[in-house]
């Protein structure tokens, strides 16, 4: 029996496009294209893109605020519009996050999923403090930008996906 705490949290989100424009999208570097404050370092890649065994790295503030992490992230699962999947570990905790794509009449519905692990007392703090209503609200300010990316071309800037989301409340 294990003492480390583990959560699973799942949100969908619709974005119209059909999958094969949108699974590009999903990757560390074509992320830039449609996320504001997207930052992250490339350690390892042959195609200069997403692809099986990608390895980058960002550095964000932990949930409390208080200190900035550096999380490395592996592509562990890449089946081109489809589904791709990242092991993300900074040490604390390990997050596994798989998005899976289907087509629908509209353009491309996707499943997000992340599953938690704490691997220290300060991981497991982390897992403890994560919520599905912080994860929902995560994915749905990546539909607001993806979608309008998709549709526009064009990124949204960090206030207006703000005033969309509290928009959408």
């Amino acid at each position: 029996m294990t003492t480390n705490e583990r959560k699973d949290f799942a949100a969908t989100m619709h974005v119209d496009a059909a999958p094969e424009t949108v699974f590009p999208l999903l990757c560390p570097v074509r992320e830039y294209d449609w996320i504001e404050q997207w930052q992250c370092t490339m350690v390892y890649t042959r195609s200069g893109y997403a692809e099986p065994g990608c390895v980058f790295q960002t550095a964000f503030r932990d949930g409390a605020g208080a200190n900035e992490l550096t999380d490395t992230w592996v592509v562990c699962r890449h089946e081109p519009d489809r589904e791709v999947a990242f092991v993300r570990n900074n040490g604390h905790r390990t997050i596994l996050y798989t998005i899976t794509l289907e087509p629908d009449t509209r353009g491309t519905r996707m499943t997000w999923k992340q599953q938690l692990t704490g691997l220290t007392p300060e991981g497991n703090d982390m897992v403890r403090a994560a919520t599905q209503a912080d994860f929902t609200t995560l994915v749905a300010s990546l539909e607001i930008m993806l979608d309008h990316y998709c549709i526009t071309g064009r990124r949204l800037s960090a206030d207006d996906v703000r005033e969309r989301l509290a928009g959408a409340s």
